[in-house]
């Protein structure tokens, strides 16, 4: 089985392209995935792509089991904000988590200068438009691969 990196996108996200453009840029939901799958498989590494807007279901899908998972890419969207659940989810995860926002959320309004996933990822890439996405997939390809150069 291939080893696959988790692309979680939260509320909202699915209308990437037509929701607030000038914010969030033009490009789709779907131009996001293959953007990672393209970076990702320059570390010979898949993608599983979901998105939703039902905190539940995220945090459902963060606790698939998946032994092929080597590591979460996480766009909350606003629930990085407000959901203490989410948190405790991504925490117990084994594998590095790196967390996305489209927009420099420290450039926006007060209550999303402060996210709860953040103490607890790897990383977070904030006001990069999609491109976080690629950098994000980028770096959990290169964690991966100095793994195997060491197992």
């Amino acid at each position: 089985m291939p080893q696959r990196v988790l692309l979680l996108n939260g509320p909202n996200l699915g209308e990437l392209g037509r929701r607030e453009p000038s914010m969030y840029g033009k490009e789709t939901l779907a131009d996001v995935e293959r953007k990672a799958a393209s970076a990702a498989a320059k570390f010979h590494l898949e993608v599983l792509a979901k998105q939703s807007n039902h905190e539940g279901q995220l945090i459902d899908w963060v606790h698939e089991p998946d032994p092929d998972r080597v590591g979460v890419v996480i766009n909350p969207g606003g629930l990085a904000h407000t959901s203490i659940v989410l948190r405790d989810a991504i925490a117990a995860l084994a594998v590095p988590v790196v967390e996305v926002h489209i927009s420099n959320v420290h450039r926006r309004e007060e209550f999303r200068h402060h996210s709860y996933l953040a103490p607890v990822v790897t990383g977070v890439i904030a006001g990069l438009g999609v491109d976080g996405y690629v950098l994000a997939v980028e770096h959990l390809g290169r964690l991966v691969a100095k793994t195997r150069a060491h197992a």
